[in-house]
This record gives structure tokens, C-alpha cells and sequence, in this order.
């Protein structure tokens, strides 16, 4: 199963015995005492120490052991003589992998801007910021898994490449095999798909729901967790053209079991990063603190790990989105006009509307609910009053929305009269539509953008600093 790694190394009681390491250097400096070299493989927070006597190699190996270089150390775990770790590794030998030119390796031990490090992606899981958000990333993925899995629902892949559009958005991308110097054309001189490799227009999925909803109708109760697409040409904090989506879609699922199912998921998967990252944990609290230092008191954010116990703690605030309406209406920016937008009935709330309500009304998670029916998704179920659809948006602290979800139209009749109203060619989702005609049943289900998540859970502040490689407008690096 290979060396032990680091983690475990530094768990074990110090008694001479013999141990391998493997890692990267992240720091070396000598005393005319001895050598210290701080180790890090990735597997914690924390690096381990290796000290090597002076002479003990040759002034041309050292030479060779910088910051970012790969070594091998054979030696033995003694108790730490310095501050700061329990043991460290007493160096009987020591080999050198692959070499990092102080010259040229960027990462150097200083503080680098994270604008920086999105330019060399493909070194910064070796800072202590990006490793420790990598692994927060794998454990709440992980914790998604387990959660569904320990509930009895169903992984269900949902197909990346789809000629549909779940939201109605357009804003997707193409999959083609066309020669774009000659594509071929219709007697009307439009594109010719027929001839495409699907035979017809294919784009990248922005949603597994439609799908999903599929598996619900005949499994009960299914998750999918996959990549999906939008091509919104958004330069924001907030978004990303490709990110991952986790959508649970359940049969017999009432609005109000959505909002639990949301509430209870939500609190689980943050509630097991607490438990299992916790080193990780205080050194992302550190560094938001130090970055809070130089803004002005207001501007401040909650430490870290009291924002997350809070979520897990409290119960969520449920409303309907008009007596939201009523509250911004009625509040203090609004009528000292500081919102940038617009309120009034029929509005899409903007993130400064949710954040108020969140960080400053209730000062607690908000799921709203019952949602006016022109500004959400054609599958969404009408309410009694023509007016407002089943629809749930999970609102947090610092991010606004980070879950949207409804229960789902299951009245054929109602169905085909909103894709109509919204302009969708019946033809082109028959097969969602026939679902509705056979054996329907009333039935709910909710997106959650991974990546908002991972935002939320680290502190950070840029969505593109949460996913490994993020793929924005005009940047599809490495």
C-alpha cells in the first residue's frame, strides 16, 4: 500500500523506529547545529520536520534540496526537540527525486495573491491554502455519497451530453463534429444538422434534473452528482462555465419534504467537514482572519468555524417569497434607497436581497418558498392560486442562494400548457412530458451547486479558487 504518509507519521509515539518519507520540501534552512527540512506529502495540514546532522551529506546533494524539490528520507521518528511538533525525523538517509531551480520554482516561502496562483494552477495543491481546500473539497464530496447512500437513494448518471434544456436558459454548449469551415446547409441555408453526429443539436448538460426525475419515477428516490455547463459569459466571484451539480430527486416528496431533505442535507455534510477536517478548519479560519485584519471592523466577516456551527445549529427560517417582498419593503435600505435593485412583487431577488435577509433580518439560513410563476422554471408545480409555483430557495450567510429546488409539475395537462407559455417545442422533451401520462405521481427535488458549497465550507471569497481547474470566460488553462 506504499510508505506511510505524512498524517500518519505524525499520529505515531516516537521510538526510534524506522520510517520512510516521501514528499516535497517546503522549507529548508541550516544552523551550524544542524539541518532542518520541513516535508509535506499532502495528506494534512502540517508538514513534518527531518533534521540531518551538519556533513552528514555532501554540500552538493544539499544544494539540491529546495523548496518544491521531491525527496525520499529514510530515518528514524524521535521526539520533537523544537516547539511546534510532537515528532520529527532523526535523517540516516536521503535521496533526491526530482529537483525544483529556486530560480525558477514560483512557489516560494512567501505569501502569494490567490490571482497569482489561478495563473499557475498547476502548482498551487502544494500551497497550504489550495491543499487544505482540495481536501475539504474530497470530504464534503464524500459526505454527499454517504448521506444519500445511508438514506436509501440511488446514484443515478444523468447523460453529459443532451439535446435538452433543463432551464430554459440558452446558455449552453454546443457539442458538434461539423467542420466549421464547411458546415453543411438547408435548402433555407440554416445549419443542417441532420448531418451532425447525433443527427440533431447536442449541447452540454446545464442540469441532470430532467433526468432525474426519470430515475425518481421509478426508483423513488435518486441523487446524481456530475459536471455540468453554462456558457453565460459571467465574470463574477460567483460563477463558473463548468462546475459540479448535486440534484436529489424524490417520488411522494411534498414542498415541504424537499425543505427538510434540503435543511437536514445541508447541515449533514457541513456537520461531517467540522468533524473531519479540523485541522484544515483552523488554518483557513487563520488566514481569513488575517485577511479581515486589514478591513474596517464592519466589513469583517464571522470567524470561520462559528459561521459553520451556526448553520448546523439553527433551524432555518422558512417564509413564502411574498411576505419576503413585505420585509425588504419595509426595511431600512430599501427606503433609504441603499439596494441597488429594484423591490417589488415579481422581481427576482438579487444576492444583496437575500443577504439581507439572511445576515440582517433574520440573521439565520432562509428558505423561501412559493415563488411568483413567471420567474421560475416551466416545470415547477402551480400553487392553487395561478399565481405562484412550489418552488424553494436555500439561502445562506455570505453566498445568498445555495440551493433552488420545487416540487415538480405533475398534472400533464399543466406541464404542456407551461411549455408552451415558455416556448419549448413539446417534441423535443416527449419523453419528460409521457411521464406525466403514465402512472404520474406528485414529486420534488433540488440543485446544489458543489462549488458554492466548497465556498461557503473554506471562507474563501472566489468561486474559481474552490475547484482545481476552474473554466471561466476566456480561460480553458491547463
Amino acid at each position: 500500500m506504499g510508505p506511510l504518509q505524512i498524517k500518519e507519521l505524525l499520529q505515531q509515539t516516537p521510538d526510534g523506529q524506522s520510517v520512510t518519507l516521501k514528499g516535497w520540501v517546503r522549507t529548508k534552512r541550516e544552523s551550524k547545529n544542524a539541518i532542518f527540512i520541513a516535508l509535506n506529502d499532502g495528506s494534512t495540514i502540517h508538514n513534518i520536520q527531518a533534521v540531518a546532522a551538519p556533513g552528514q551529506f555532501s554540500a552538493e546533494l544539499l544544494l539540491t534540496v529546495t523548496t518544491g524539490s521531491c525527496l525520499k528520507i529514510t530515518g528514524q521518528l524521535v521526539e520533537s526537540q523544537g516547539s511546534g511538533q510532537a515528532v520529527e525525523v532523526k535523517i540516516d538517509d536521503l535521496h533526491v527525486y526530482g529537483v525544483a531551480d529556486p530560480e525558477a520554482y514560483p512557489l516560494q516561502p512567501k505569501r502569494h495573491s490567490l490571482e497569482f496562483l489561478r495563473e499557475i494552477a498547476h502548482l498551487r495543491p502544494r500551497t497550504n491554502t489550495f491543499s487544505a481546500i482540495l481536501r475539504i473539497r474530497h470530504t464534503l464530496a464524500f459526505a454527499v455519497h454517504k448521506y444519500y447512500n445511508d438514506r436509501g437513494f440511488f446514484y443515478l448518471h444523468t447523460p453529459i451530453i443532451t439535446a435538452s434544456d433543463a432551464e430554459g436558459a440558452g446558455e449552453m454548449f454546443r457539442v458538434t463534429t461539423l467542420d466549421l469551415e464547411k458546415l453543411p446547409r438547408t435548402e433555407e441555408g440554416a445549419i443542417n444538422f441532420k448531418e451532425d453526429f447525433f443527427g440533431r443539436e447536442a449541447n452540454l448538460t446545464v442540469s441532470g434534473q430532467l433526468e432525474g426525475e426519470l430515475g425518481a419515477m421509478a426508483l423513488s428516490k435518486i441523487y446524481t452528482f456530475g459536471p455540468t455547463f453554462r456558457a453565460e459569459n459571467s465574470n463574477t466571484t460567483r460563477h463558473l462555465a463548468e462546475f459540479w451539480m448535486i440534484e436529489p430527486e424524490m417520488a411522494f416528496f411534498e414542498l415541504e419534504d424537499n425543505m427538510d431533505l434540503a435543511e437536514d442535507f445541508i447541515k449533514y455534510v457541513i456537520g461531517y467537514a467540522l468533524e473531519h477536517c479540523k485541522d484544515d478548519l483552523a488554518f483557513l479560519e487563520n488566514r481569513l482572519a488575517e485577511e479581515d485584519k486589514n478591513k474596517p471592523q464592519n466589513e469583517r466577516s464571522i470567524p470561520l468555524l462559528e459561521k459553520l456551527k451556526f448553520v448546523v445549529e439553527n433551524a432555518f427560517e422558512r417564509l413564502t417569497y411574498t411576505e419576503a417582498i413585505d420585509i425588504l419593503l419595509k426595511s431600512k435600505p430599501h427606503k433609504e434607497k441603499k439596494f441597488q435593485f429594484p423591490v417589488g412583487w415579481g422581481i427576482d431577488l438579487s444576492s444583496e436581497h437575500e443577504r439581507y435577509l439572511v445576515e440582517k433580518h433574520f440573521k439565520k439560513p432562509v428558505i423561501l418558498t412559493n415563488y411568483p410563476r413567471e420567474i421560475k422554471s416551466f416545470y415547477m408545480k402551480l400553487d392553487d392560486d395561478g399565481k405562484t409555483v412550489r418552488a424553494m430557495d436555500v439561502l445562506f450567510p455570505g453566498i445568498g442562494e445555495i440551493i433552488g429546488g420545487s416540487q415538480r409539475e405533475d398534472n400533464y395537462e399543466k406541464l404542456l400548457e407551461r411549455v408552451h407559455e415558455v416556448g419549448i417545442d413539446p417534441e423535443t422533451i416527449w419523453w419528460y412530458l409521457e411521464t406525466r401520462k403514465f402512472g404520474t405521481a406528485p414529486h420534488s427535488g433540488f440543485g446544489l451547486g458543489f462549488e458554492r458549497l466548497v465556498l461557503f465550507v473554506t471562507g474563501m471569497s472566489n468561486i474559481r479558487d474552490v475547484i482545481p481547474f476552474p473554466r471561466y470566460p476566456k480561460s480553458a488553462e491547463f
